[in-house]
C-alpha cells in the first residue's frame, strides 16, 4: 500500500513537471513579448475583418460620466460649505 501511494505521487509529479513544458511553440521576439497571431488571424488587426470598429460614443461614455460626478461632488462640496451639513441630493435642491 506504501509503495502505492509513493509510486502514485511520483507519476503525478512528472506529470505536472512535464505539462509546464507542453508548449514551445511560439517565437519570442525578446524576452516576455511571446505573442503570435493564430494561422489565418491578421498581424494587425486594425482594418481586417477582427477589426471591433468601436462607436466613438460608447467610448465615450465613461468619460462622460465621471465629468457629471465630478460636477455633482462639487455642488455637494460648495453645499457643505453653506450649509455645514452633507445632502447627497442636491440636484433636488
Amino acid at each position: 500500500m506504501n509503495k502505492l501511494v509513493m509510486l502514485g505521487a511520483l507519476l503525478l509529479a512528472l506529470g505536472l513537471s512535464g505539462a509546464a513544458k507542453a508548449y514551445d511553440g511560439t517565437k519570442c521576439k525578446e524576452a516576455g513579448n511571446c505573442w503570435e497571431p493564430k494561422p489565418g488571424y491578421p498581424a494587425q488587426v486594425a482594418g481586417s475583418k477582427y477589426d471591433p470598429k468601436h462607436d466613438p460614443n460608447e467610448l465615450n461614455k465613461q468619460a462622460q460620466s465621471i465629468k457629471e460626478m465630478e460636477a455633482r461632488n462639487a455642488k455637494r462640496t460648495e453645499t457643505m460649505a453653506k450649509t455645514g451639513k452633507f445632502v447627497y441630493d442636491v440636484e433636488g435642491q
